[in-house]
């Protein structure tokens, strides 16, 4: 679908919390881009730039129209990807 947002999740290997949403797009069977802000400092910067934090995970969405939103907390990432890949059932 071409109206379907652009999506990224911005993370660290080691995160616990990060890993549960890994988990998530697993299971949902979804591939995007990880941006590990671990391995790129430019990722850092520009998670950094948008949400004046470094906290991760953090999922970017970006609309068709090239609106972009940031979605911290792995619950509210979970729930986001759930409702849209699964039809949110949970």
């Amino acid at each position: 679908m071409s109206d379907d947002p652009k999506l990224a999740l911005y993370q660290t290997v080691f995160c616990p919390f990060c890993e549960r949403v890994r988990g998530a797009l697993r299971r949902l069977n979804v591939e995007i881009p990880m941006r590990d802000i671990d391995s790129r400092l430019e990722w850092r910067r520009e998670l950094m730039d948008a949400t004046g934090r470094q906290t991760v995970p953090c999922l970017r969405i970006e609309s068709e129209d090239g609106a972009v939103e940031w979605l911290h907390e792995s619950t509210d990432i979970i729930d986001y990807l759930e409702e849209r890949f699964a039809g949110g059932s949970a």
